[in-house]
This record gives structure tokens, C-alpha cells and sequence, in this order.
């Protein structure tokens, strides 16, 4: 998933003059915001891996919480197709306002899932006894990418709304490349690599019905 999420950035930017050549906007603003849409899919599927964890150590039931990912990820996708196709019928200054608005509400939802499972799986790590094995690696791991997460998401939901209401800080114009940069490098391009390189060891596969420690 992080592959597709950067492969399509990487594309927009490659043609990014091109990008702003279209007839309708709806096609630019498509184009701009679907990597968006997408990186948050992949991260809350790591937020919905740690509730899972969390669930299970406190004997919870973890049916339906994968159920509540697709619903909320579906949710999201059908506002946002619904928005563009507006956009698409009649140029509206306004909706186009609510969709960066929109987009800022779904970057609080993912801080908001990294700040309750990633906090809350932190300190049921803590209160592990401190000879158990790997104890000291997984708090580092969870801890580290719950603040880099939640701080690349919170600076979405400051500058994506910040950025729709004053035209000089605007991210969708060839004018401010340095502002690009530096907005998606610390949004995208730098926790992806970042949390990669953090969880870059895959767990031991696990026997069906069999309790794996924490190592």
C-alpha cells in the first residue's frame, strides 16, 4: 500500500504541469487528493492491527473491527467521489472549500486512532515486567510510530484548512515548490520511510490457535 500511495504521487508529481492543465478542476483536485486518501487507508490498517493486538490481550472481541475499518474507509471514499462529482457538474468555490475541510477531518480521524490504540497499546506494553524479552524493542517500535504518525497527520489537519482559506499558502499552484516539498515530505514521504525502516523485521508467523508472546 505504501507502494501504490507514493508510485501515484510520484506520477502526479512527474506530470505535475500537466496537472494543472485540465479543463475542469475536478480532474487536478482528483489527482491531488486521492494519494491522500490513500495513505490514510494504509496507516489506519496499521492503526486496525494494533486494536486487534490490544483487543486480544484484553480478552475483547475483535469481530468487528475490521468490519469498522472497510465502513469508515468506505464512508470516506463515497463523500469524497460524491464531492468530486459536484465539483465536476458546477465549479463551486464553496464545495471546494468543504472538500479541504473534509480532507482535514479525516487526517483527525487517523491522529485520533493512532492517539487512542497507539497510546493504548504503549502503556499495556509498559506494564509488562521489564525482564520480559523484547519488552524494551516493542515499546520503541509502537511508541515512535504512534508520534510520527499522529504528528504527520496533525500537520495535515493545521495547513490543510490554513492553506484553503489564505490563496498565498496554497498547495495546489506551481508556485510554491519549496512549500510542497517540504508540506509532503513531512506528511508523506518521510514517516512512510520512517515507519518502514522502523517495522522493517516482519513478526514470527503465528500457529492458529496458539498464544505467541511478546518478544
Amino acid at each position: 500500500m505504501n507502494f501504490i500511495v507514493n508510485g501515484v504521487r510520484a506520477v502526479v508529481f512527474g506530470l505535475h504541469a500537466h496537472v494543472f492543465l485540465f479543463q475542469s478542476k475536478v480532474y487536478t483536485l482528483v489527482l491531488l487528493e486521492l494519494p491522500g486518501l490513500l495513505f490514510f487507508s494504509t496507516y489506519t490498517l496499521l492503526v486496525l492491527f494494533w486494536a486487534e493486538i490490544y483487543h486480544q490481550a484484553k480478552n475483547l472481541p475483535t469481530g468487528k473491527l475490521r468490519i469498522i475499518y472497510i465502513a469508515v474507509n468506505s464512508f470516506i471514499y463515497v463523500i469524497q467521489v460524491c464531492i468530486w462529482i459536484y465539483l465536476g457538474i458546477t465549479d463551486n468555490p464553496l464545495v471546494e472549500l468543504v472538500c479541504k475541510i473534509f480532507i482535514s477531518v479525516v487526517s483527525f480521524v487517523a491522529l485520533l486512532g493512532f492517539l487512542i490504540y497507539g497510546g493504548r497499546l504503549f502503556f499495556m506494553l509498559r506494564r509488562f515486567p521489564i525482564e520480559s524479552k523484547g519488552r524494551r524493542k516493542k515499546l520503541y517500535e509502537v511508541g515512535t510510530v504512534t508520534a510520527i504518525c499522529f504528528t504527520c497527520f496533525l500537520i495535515r489537519c493545521i495547513v490543510v484548512p490554513v492553506s484553503s482559506f489564505d490563496t498565498d499558502l496554497s498547495l495546489e499552484v506551481l508556485d510554491h515548490p519549496i512549500l510542497d516539498f517540504f508540506y509532503y515530505m513531512l506528511t508523506e514521504i518521510l514517516p512512510s520511510a520512517l515507519v518502514l525502516f522502523i517495522l522493517r523485521k516482519l513478526p514470527p508467523k503465528r500457529v492458529p490457535g496458539q498464544y505467541q508472546p511478546i518478544r
